[in-house]
């Protein structure tokens, strides 16, 4: 009896620490380890995040070093989980862009864990090297940069009028443009800055690829809303231009004529890199415009943008196209909290759609883009569910969307004139077309290239313009 009692007691330790031992091995496998910021974040950041986090860049702080990125550790969680940064406004199920700014999933749960873990900082042997960036220029050194002509004084108080500054290039040969930069002088005053190039008047005109639709100078909505009634006392009249402008514009004034726009520097886009066998063309005698919108910052500053080129060492197959289409006919009417307002372009050969630049100001809430092909069948390409007018994406398609002649490009943007919208600078007042961000926009900057003018690779042909 005694020998039996002695089997069961050893048999039930034994079989009690072999629970225990598999428990055990269990719960170990279940307990992943906090990660580290030199082993598992720093790897996420410096690929997605340091190209703004960096001194001299947009981001409020750099992100380059544990010490950088530790006393922010709940807020870059935070920002993480609630898909703000990095900035992405794109609805996943439409398009696929080569400059989509996403983190995946399991990225995201790294950052998470390491922030809700105490975000400790791991062995500094584990940090992968710190990612090196041009200086000054994110596309290399340039092979030109053209500046404003002079300093200009942003005083440190009040509402600046969008500036206008005219900058002959002196090419005496056509350019064809690989990559181009806009660097502010003094980013603490300036919101953005659009660069436009005027060709110099008896150059051949290409034909035409677009075709905005139109009406008494204005683009139309391609289906539009019943019109919204505004009392006629209302507090923003529409502009209308004088019918002679001014012999000579007044300093800082647009000129008559921008030409087409072909850069821009904002948060969320800058540099313009085309893919190889694409470049922009910028004929001799160009005359580049830039359009800079200062903000005062309390502080007195001077600031001197630039913009610079790389270009491309043989001529390309593909000219790169650039244009716009908007509607300046936009009506918000005081309180409406979703207005709708459209635009759009017919394509009158078959063209590649290279990509797309929506743009609204502070009511804008969200965008949809669809082509129409001649056939009648329709397809959503881009969709921005909630737009941020703080960060301005140029979305690049990843494969050029192959459009036909007859296919139209439909664009809808909404609006949120209401008081329910923290970011309306009035919700008492109607509002209508303007450059200020009290004001509103529709538009859309386009990038496209043209079939038929398709030619080999480094071929010798002049450019259109070429001396011969």
């Amino acid at each position: 009896m005694r020998r039996r009692v002695l089997f069961l007691i050893t048999a039930g330790l034994a079989f009690g620490l072999c629970g225990y031992v598999f428990t055990s091995h269990v719960e170990a496998q279940n307990q992943t380890p906090v990660p580290t910021f030199a082993k598992d974040v720093a790897p996420i950041l410096y690929k997605n995040c340091a190209g703004c986090h960096r001194p001299g860049e947009i981001g409020p702080m750099p992100l380059l070093s544990y010490d950088d990125a530790r006393p922010y550790a709940g807020d870059i969680r935070d920002q993480v989980k609630a898909g703000h940064m990095p900035p992405w406004h794109a609805d996943p199920r439409f398009g696929a862009f080569r400059n989509e700014r996403k983190l995946t999933d399991a990225e995201k749960a790294t950052i998470i864990r390491w922030a809700d873990g105490g975000a400790p900082r791991g062995n500094d042997r584990d940090l992968p090297p710190v990612p090196k960036f041009a200086e000054g220029w994110s596309i290399g050194t340039p092979d030109a940069i053209l500046k404003l002509p002079q300093e200009y004084e942003v005083p440190a108080s009040g509402t600046i009028e969008y500036q206008y500054f005219e900058v002959p290039t002196n090419w005496t040969e056509p350019k064809w443009i690989q990559a181009m930069e806009v660097r502010p002088g003094a980013r603490s005053v300036v919101h953005h800055v659009l660069v436009y190039a005027r060709e110099p008047a008896g150059l051949p005109a290409r034909p035409r690829a677009l075709q905005p639709v139109r009406t008494n100078g204005n683009v139309l909505n391609l289906n539009p809303p019943t019109p919204p009634v505004i009392p006629p006392a209302g507090t923003q009249p529409p502009v209308t231009p004088p019918t002679t402008p001014p012999a000579t514009p007044p300093a800082g004034a647009a000129p008559r004529v921008l030409g087409g726009l072909i850069a821009s520097n904002a948060p969320g886009t800058n540099a313009m890199v085309y893919e190889p066998g694409t470049a922009l063309l910028i004929r001799p005698g160009a005359v580049l415009t830039f359009q800079v919108h200062y903000t005062a910052s309390g502080k007195a500053t001077k600031d001197q943008s630039s913009i610079g080129f790389m270009f491309a060492k043989n001529p390309p197959a593909e000219e790169i196209r650039v244009g716009q289409f908007i509607n300046t006919q936009l009506q918000l009417p005081a309180g409406v909290s979703d207005q709708r307002v459209d635009a759009g372009v017919t394509v009158l050969e078959d063209v590649h759609l290279v990509g797309l630049l929506p743009h609204t100001h502070l009511r804008g809430t969200r965008w949809e883009y669809k082509v129409v092909y001649p056939d009648g069948r329709s397809e959503v390409i881009l969709a921005m569910p909630k737009y941020d007018f703080n960060w301005q994406t140029y979305f690049m398609f990843k494969t050029p969307l192959a459009l036909p002649k007859g296919s139209r490009i439909e664009s809808s943007a909404w609006y949120d004139n209401s008081a329910t919208n923290k970011s309306n600078p009035d919700p008492k007042v109607n509002v209508r077309w303007g450059d200020q961000t009290w004001e509103e926009m529709q538009y859309t900057g386009i990038t496209y290239t043209v079939d038929s003018q398709k030619k080999p690779a480094g071929g010798t042909s002049p450019a259109p313009g070429a001396k011969k």
